[in-house]
Parts: structure tokens; C-alpha cells; sequence
């Protein structure tokens, strides 16, 4: 009797034994089939579960868009994630072209250099670059009044040949400009040299990092002058420049006055339709575009720019930026198809 329940007690514990290694294999077949799933590519994944991330870096001038898309596409994907930081074009165009970020923010033209370099670019929306001044400047009024030419601009900027106020507005001589330029490479300051006939090399002035502190020194020094985007002189909740900052306007036909037809600075509205209708000089009005080392191949980001370019439009004028007309968004779709 005793025998008999040894053994049955032995039976029993092998039975545990078994029940427990089929659990273990359970449990890592799980595992397996869970870390399989996971590794499997972004192609493989179905429209409705589009999953991955996309890193961006690069122009201010196209960081607070980039954003605002980004919220909107996650709104609909969710399992994407998508990692910006600002820093300037030529941080994007550097990052893009070296492969450590899948996109790179970029607001200037491409030059013949960088295509040598293998650069695919495809444009995503418009804007500006307007020459500002502080709003505590003495002679304020006069200047938005009579505005500066093209070479009033080139002379303040590159050559240096108008160094007071008084040379502008015919008093107070000895009232020097203090000129403000960016010291980061970016499409700003490129696009603005650009307008000159040169290049962000040639200007001179004052470097400040970034647009929002170029815009904080020109507004802090009654004196001043420089240039920035328009989303960093505007603020969206009001529709108006920021306090503190104003533009100069640009006597476009040069007769020493602003005209009806150049006088559209009150507003971002009336900014951004001026740039929409060819009123504004382009440059400085320019496309802002996505920049990649070839075109990209990953699902997740073509997935995303083909939405910029069909659905992301209908942000565009909310976040302060001109949508692209419907040709060149057509033309911009076949470099992605």
C-alpha cells in the first residue's frame, strides 16, 4: 500500500513537471510570434496601420508647419511617430544628405552643388522673407511711408555704402543702422541675399542665431534692422505683427513712396494673399521644400508626404503659410510616384 502511493505521488509530480514545460513552450512560442510581428517592415503593414518613425531637422522657417502637419498626420496614424527640430536649412540639408534624419526642412533654392550631391527635394508649401525694424524706431512713419528700394536694401546690407538713418530719411545724420543678419546657414538669410544679388556670405551686419532671435534683437534696438520669416513676425491669434516688430515696406516700382498696390504689411492675411497673387518680390517670396539624399523609399515617409501634398494643404493658411496652387502640386506628386 505504501509502494503504491509512492508511486502515485511520483506520477504526480511528473505530471507537474510536464504540465510546466508545456506552459514554458507555450509562453516562448508567444514571444517568438510577438518579436516577429514587430520586426516585420513598414511595407507589410496595412494602410489602416501604418506605423514607424520619421525623423525631420533643419529651416525655422518651415518648423512651426512641419508641426502642425505632424499633429494632423498622427491624428489619423497614430502608431507613427515623428521626431522635428529646428536649427536652419543648412543644419537640414547637411543632416539629409548624411542620412541621420529621414527628411531635412529646407527654405532657399537648391544650388547646382547640392544636386551634385545626389539631393531630391520636393516643395511642400510658400512664404516670405521681409526686411523688419523695430517699432520704436524715431523715424518709423517716415520710413514705412517712402519704404526702401531693392538698392536702398543692397546699399544697407552688402556694400555698406548707407550707414545712417539720416542718409534715408534726410535728418538726424549721425544716427548710425545697426544691421542684424543671421549667423546660422539658413534659407533666410539666403534668400534675402539672394533678392540683393548676393549671397548669406555677403551680408553684413550683427549674426543672431536663429529666427527668433533675430527677430528679438531688431525689436529691442530702435536702431536696427534686419529680416525674418513671416511666421515669426506675425502672430497667428491676432493676425497682426508681433508686438514691438514692424516691416519695412518695399518700394517695389522705386517712385520713392509706397503705393496702394505695395502697402499690404498690416496683417498676415493680407501678407500672405500679396505673396499668393505675385504682388511681393520673389525672392524674397520663395517655396519651402522637403529634402532627402535620393528619394525616399520608406513607406511610412512617402505615405506622409504624399498627405502635405493632398490632404496637409487645408493647414496650411491656419499655421500662416500660402498653399501650393494646383499645378505644382501635380508636378510635385510624380516625384514621389
Amino acid at each position: 500500500m505504501q509502494r503504491f502511493q509512492s508511486s502515485n505521488r511520483s506520477s504526480g509530480r511528473g505530471k507537474d513537471k510536464m504540465f510546466i514545460f508545456f506552459i514554458a513552450v507555450v509562453l516562448n512560442l508567444c514571444l517568438l510570434m510577438a518579436c516577429q510581428k514587430s520586426d516585420r517592415s513598414e511595407q507589410d503593414q496595412p494602410s489602416s496601420e501604418l506605423r514607424g518613425t520619421i525623423s525631420i531637422s533643419g529651416a525655422w522657417a518651415l518648423y512651426p508647419m512641419t508641426v502642425k502637419w505632424a499633429e494632423e498626420f498622427r491624428s489619423a496614424h497614430p502608431a507613427v511617430r515623428i521626431d522635428i527640430s529646428a536649427g536652419g536649412a543648412g543644419k537640414g540639408m547637411a543632416d539629409a544628405l548624411s542620412g541621420i534624419v529621414d527628411l531635412g526642412m529646407f527654405s532657399r533654392e537648391i544650388m547646382p552643388a547640392e544636386v551634385e550631391r545626389g539631393v531630391w527635394w520636393l516643395a511642400v508649401t510658400r512664404d516670405a522673407v521681409l526686411p523688419t525694424i523695430s517699432a520704436r524706431h524715431p523715424h518709423l512713419l517716415q520710413i514705412q511711408e517712402r519704404g526702401l528700394t531693392r538698392d536702398e536694401f543692397r546699399q544697407i546690407f552688402i556694400t555698406g555704402e548707407i550707414k545712417s538713418w539720416g542718409q534715408l530719411t534726410g535728418m538726424d545724420f549721425d544716427t548710425p543702422i545697426r544691421v542684424y543678419t543671421r549667423s546660422d546657414a539658413c534659407g533666410a538669410a539666403g534668400t534675402w541675399a539672394d533678392y540683393l544679388g548676393g549671397v548669406q556670405e555677403d551680408l553684413q551686419g550683427i549674426g543672431v542665431f536663429g529666427d527668433p532671435g533675430l527677430a528679438d534683437a531688431v525689436k529691442n534696438d530702435p536702431l536696427g534692422i534686419g529680416f525674418n520669416n513671416t511666421i515669426y513676425i506675425y502672430d497667428l491669434g491676432t493676425n497682426k505683427k508681433y508686438n514691438g516688430l514692424e516691416v519695412i515696406p518695399i518700394d517695389v516700382n522705386e517712385n520713392g513712396r509706397i503705393d496702394a498696390g505695395e502697402n499690404f504689411y498690416e496683417s498676415m492675411d493680407a501678407v500672405m494673399q500679396a505673396i499668393a497673387m505675385g504682388q511681393y518680390p520673389s525672392p524674397p517670396a520663395r517655396e519651402l521644400y522637403f529634402v532627402s539624399k535620393g528619394k525616399p523609399q520608406r513607406q511610412v515617409v512617402i505615405r506622409f508626404l504624399e498627405w502635405i501634398l493632398l490632404e496637409g494643404q487645408q493647414f496650411v493658411p491656419m499655421a500662416g503659410y500660402v498653399p501650393l496652387d494646383s499645378v505644382v502640386v501635380s508636378n510635385e506628386l510624380k516625384k514621389l510616384n
